[in-house]
């Protein structure tokens, strides 16, 4: 009879409605610490956030070199091993005819065929390790002629806001946003400024000889190896371009939400060390002298971001999304001219043209043509005139039945109706009582 009773069942400790209201607790909670932190939080210093960039930069930029060298003391070991070998096994194998040298011509041969670093700098009277940083003070003059001209063209042209939003609205677009506009551009009113300007030798792979070091002539003379310019530059200015977009929100069907977004970004500051350095030409491989140039990993970019998210109710400069949009920005800067990436510009042929030539007789034929253009156009302009000016009276003479030549027509014919004839007189007739030339 006992083994027949039903074990009693446990009663749930919350009902229902504790759960509901727990679990919507927890919700909120969950998106209260979401708007605190992601939108709402406080964003790191400027100072620190260029601290730890700069740290990873300067990491990133020792562990190349060093597979860099690491590559190198490879290769090294790999090149004496072969000519070991080639050594032990004696010279050239039978059979192997020898390599014939293509002869050259002799005639420019008056002069070295190549000058090695050591050389250029001994010519040119610059020494490495004594030699003081330049100002650069007439660079900086010619930079500020041209980007003062480059504003001035881009207010009177609208070619870089066009090349703006297509590059802004081009391929890579994601689905989720909508067609970009640019809302505001400005380009400052300041200028960068270059010094502390220096010329180091450098090796092939962009690595200079150790500072502190005297440079070896031999070691310069490696294939190659090059000289580089290196400068300090600083710009405080405020260059802003201001868009607007959409996002757009396509599940469960399309354009289910759509979120407005205004994003202004300003670059407040740039610092930094820029290389220059020039690639010589390769006549075996056909390739054009080439200038590259690339900023060392020390450099200097803060941004102010300003955005506005939503319609009705917005919220105002999120932290969140600025500190996004520098890092994408970093990151492009990063992957285009920070070393060990480079830029590189093909330059065109140094050697003096006919077609390139400007002023001297030239400069006076293109006045003369000039003038001479600008004076038959006037004298077809003043015949044009001319011409108008006949085809309009005589479409006013034309259109009048009582010009002018109509009235001394009728006149002339009229003679019954001459005023101030004497009554009784014959038109024609003379006081003397001859004929006038009318009647003769």
């Amino acid at each position: 009879m006992a083994q027949d009773v039903c074990p009693a069942r446990s009663e749930p400790t919350l009902s229902f409605t504790q759960g509901f209201i727990l679990g919507q607790i927890s919700v909120v909670i969950v998106l209260a610490a979401f708007i605190k932190f992601f939108i709402f939080g406080d964003p790191p210093s400027p100072e620190a956030t260029a601290s730890c960039a700069a740290a990873e930069r300067r990491s990133q930029t020792l562990a190349h070199k060093q597979s860099l060298l690491s590559l190198r003391t490879s290769s090294n070991a790999n090149a004496n091993a072969n000519a070991n070998s080639n050594a032990a096994a004696g010279s050239r194998p039978t059979g192997q005819p020898p390599a014939l040298n293509k002869k050259k011509s002799s005639i420019l041969r008056s002069s070295p065929p190549t000058l090695t670093i050591g050389s250029i700098l001994d010519k040119t009277y610059y020494k490495v390790d004594s030699h003081q940083p330049e100002s650069l003070d007439w660079f900086n003059v010619l930079v500020a002629q041209t980007i003062a001209q480059f504003r001035s063209d881009a207010q009177h042209d609208d070619a870089i806001l066009t090349s703006l939003t297509k590059a802004l609205n081009g391929t890579s677009r994601p689905d989720f946003v909508d067609e970009i506009r640019v809302t505001e551009l400005s380009l400052g009113d300041d200028f960068p400024i270059f010094s502390n300007c220096r010329v180091i030798p450098v090796d092939e792979d962009g690595l200079g000889f150790g500072p502190g070091k005297a440079m070896d002539p031999s070691t310069a003379t490696r294939e190659g190896a090059r000289l580089q310019a290196r400068m300090d530059v600083d710009l405080s200015d405020m260059i802003t371009m201001a868009v607007e977009t959409k996002l757009l929100l396509n599940y469960p069907k399309r354009l289910s939400a759509v979120l407005p977004v205004a994003l202004a970004v300003s670059v407040v500051r740039f610092s930094g060390t820029l290389s220059i350095s020039f690639v010589p030409s390769n006549p075996s491989e056909n390739t054009p002298t080439k200038m590259t140039f690339t900023f060392l990993d020390d450099y200097r970019l803060d941004f102010s971001i300003r955005s506005l998210l939503g319609s009705r109710s917005k919220l105002q400069d999120v932290p969140k999304i600025a500190q996004l949009v520098e890092s994408r920005l970093h990151r492009w800067f990063d992957e285009r001219c920070v070393e060990p990436r480079f830029q590189e510009i093909a330059l065109p042929s140094l050697w003096p043209r006919k077609r390139n030539t400007r002023g001297g007789d030239d400069a006076i034929a293109d006045v003369e043509r000039s003038m001479s253009m600008s004076k038959a156009k006037g004298v077809d302009v003043l015949k044009d005139v001319r011409d108008e000016a006949r085809r309009q009276a005589s479409a006013e003479t034309d259109g009048r039945p009582d010009s002018l030549r109509m009235r001394r027509r009728q006149r002339a014919e009229d003679a019954f109706s001459m005023p101030g004839s004497m009554p009784g007189s014959m038109p024609g007739m003379a006081l003397d009582g001859s004929t006038s030339g009318v009647f003769s």
